[in-house]
């Protein structure tokens, strides 16, 4: 069972560590996410790449020499280049990608090795999140909760419409000491975890949102690193043995070959579906911030979108939202169109409906099936 304490205990950040999962390819915004470069280590916005501000926002949170990096292999040289000041042996490259579970397993034998008694918070590396100081105090809470009652903790967001891109988190109503706690000290609700859902078709969703009690499941995890060592042993014992063996051998020369090996073997899993649903023990905080896990164009429209474009060679004539991203030589003109997105590169133009940016993975599917490797 979980150990769960009464007093809400000041962690060490020294004990405080963070995973950044950015192996992914992110298909759904092509055709600027490429193989080569993933969505993760673009700069779309003009003010940083989605990774470097997923470290940045960690700042006065988590300490520098206490960030790893899951990636792939590609996804290493760009880590190094756009992320210096991490130490490289928190570099961490998986063999191939096998969904959030291994991932995570994978940067828990190395964070365990070294530290027994941390506090682990997990990031998808592709988030965008805006009131960042309101993000870290929602951060600095979760880890209080993981801390205190030896639970699984996750960041929930208010859904604001009937979204049926997201999975949901169903809340409990409850008035535990540590509820009331984290909500005198930090302004933020805590509750334990009723149920989570898998994304919904847009009835579903609506019955969700007015029953004022599902969440957004934002993918951020808070945990002490013998919380979820504890259950992933009780909810897939194979992984977790898994871990151990890769656990075993941090550290020493058999390393990467045991890593590589087991990822030879190891099951695609989430981690939602491998452990969260499953385990003893699940808060979830809301988090009081705008949120956006970037999962395709029309999330990016959210947060750029307006009917005037800073670009200088975007030019628009009785046209409203419009997003329009392109290499900074060229030139994009929309003219008596409403509701669309341009995106141009310098091999490949999409244009799609707003609304409809979800079927982009339809065309990249179509580009492998013609095998047309140098396109995706």
């Amino acid at each position: 069972m979980p150990n769960s304490r009464t007093e809400s205990p000041r962690v060490s950040s020294q004990n405080v560590y963070a995973v950044i999962m950015a192996g992914g390819i992110g298909s759904r915004l092509w055709p600027l996410s490429r193989r080569k470069l993933p969505k993760q280590f673009l700069d779309i916005f003009g003010d940083g790449t989605m990774i470097a501000k997923t470290v940045a926002r960690l700042s006065g949170v988590v300490p520098t020499q206490n960030i790893f990096i899951v990636t792939n292999k590609t996804g290493k040289a760009l880590v190094r280049k756009q992320l210096p000041t991490i130490p490289r042996k928190n570099i961490l490259v998986e063999p191939t990608g096998r969904n959030t579970a291994p991932c995570i397993a994978l940067a828990t034998a190395f964070i365990k090795k070294q530290d027994p008694n941390a506090v682990v918070c997990t990031f998808p590396a592709d988030h965008l999140i805006q009131n960042e100081e309101m993000f870290r105090q929602t951060l600095r809470a979760a880890i209080e909760v993981a801390e205190c009652t030896g639970a699984l903790v996750t960041i929930g967001i208010k859904p604001d419409r009937p979204e049926t891109g997201y999975g949901y988190i169903q809340a409990e109503e409850n008035h535990e000491e540590i509820s009331t706690s984290i909500k005198v000290r930090f302004g933020i609700h805590a509750h334990k975890v009723r149920t989570f859902a898998e994304k919904p078709d847009y009835e579903t969703a609506k019955g969700f949102l007015a029953s004022g009690d599902f969440l957004w499941n934002s993918g951020i995890f808070v945990w002490r690193v013998e919380s979820i060592s504890r259950e992933m042993q009780r909810c897939i014992p194979q992984l977790y043995m898994d871990m151990q063996v890769i656990m075993d051998a941090v550290g020493t020369r058999k390393e990467k070959k045991t890593i590589e090996s087991v990822y030879s073997w190891v099951h695609p899993i989430s981690i939602d579906y491998a452990v969260m649903e499953k385990a003893e023990s699940v808060y979830v905080l809301e988090g009081a911030f705008d949120w956006s896990d970037a999962g395709s164009w029309d999330e990016i429209m959210k947060f750029k979108l307006s009917d005037t474009p800073e670009d200088e060679k975007v030019f628009m004539y009785n046209s409203k939202n419009v997003l329009a991203v392109k290499p900074k030589h060229k030139t994009i003109a929309v003219v008596d169109v409403d509701d669309i997105l341009v995106v141009e590169t310098e091999d490949a133009l999409l244009i799609c409906r707003r609304g409809q940016s979800q079927d982009v993975k339809h065309i990249v599917d179509m580009l492998k099936r013609k095998q047309l490797e140098e396109h995706i």
